[in-house]
């Protein structure tokens, strides 16, 4: 099983890479083409600001080469908010996999911007979400976010609900960070690795 981890200019890699070795995986972290078509699962990480990475990924044709990808991927954080058709972070143009815009929350009295700790997930679907209870808690760190849509493999609450993951075709997303959510994000990591 090879799998890769894409590089590019955003944060969040070494902890991605720990913690697929705690679930006995080595990972490689690689820009390269060549490579990253050749893997078995891919996994798109990312923490940072949505038009720098789009310029990054565009000027290293990873921008196309993500979207040709047939086996599957995993977007985390700002690798998928990258994955939908548009950000509201500095009116950026993204990747468009998935048709949704990515909003900035609205300032809403009692509720600190950017969300920065741990949230449940609900209404889990497919089997990246295999052994995951319901209400499960995550850890996120975001300002951004992706409505509830007809992609939306999990639901959070903050300030309104929303998608905290999504799936189409062989692209799979989490708005969390599975890499810093215990045992449940662990499980997350395992089940992409092992598909279904």
């Amino acid at each position: 099983m090879k799998v890769v981890i894409i590089k590019y200019n955003a944060g969040n890699i070494r902890s991605v890479l720990f913690a697929l070795e705690r679930i006995g995986v080595q990972a490689l972290v690689t820009d390269d083409p060549d490579e990253i078509r050749g893997a078995d699962r891919v996994i798109f990480p990312g923490v940072g600001e949505a038009s720098s990475a789009m310029e990054y990924l565009r000027a290293k044709g990873l921008d196309k080469l993500i979207c040709s990808l047939t086996q599957p991927v995993l977007g985390i954080c700002l690798g998928m908010q990258l994955m939908c058709s548009f950000s509201e972070e500095n009116d950026t143009p993204c990747l468009g996999i998935f048709t949704e815009k990515v909003k900035r929350f609205s300032e809403t009295k009692g509720f600190k911007i950017p969300q920065i700790g741990w949230n449940n997930i609900f209404n889990l679907k497919t089997h990246l979400f295999n052994g995951v209870p319901e209400n499960t808690f995550a850890y996120f760190v975001h300002g951004y976010y992706v409505e509830a849509c007809d992609y939306a493999i999990a639901q959070t609450d903050y300030i309104q609900t929303y998608s905290s993951a999504l799936h189409k075709d062989n692209f799979y997303a989490v708005q969390f960070h599975p890499e810093k959510s215990g045992d449940a994000g662990q499980k997350i990591l395992e089940n992409f690795i092992k598909g279904a």
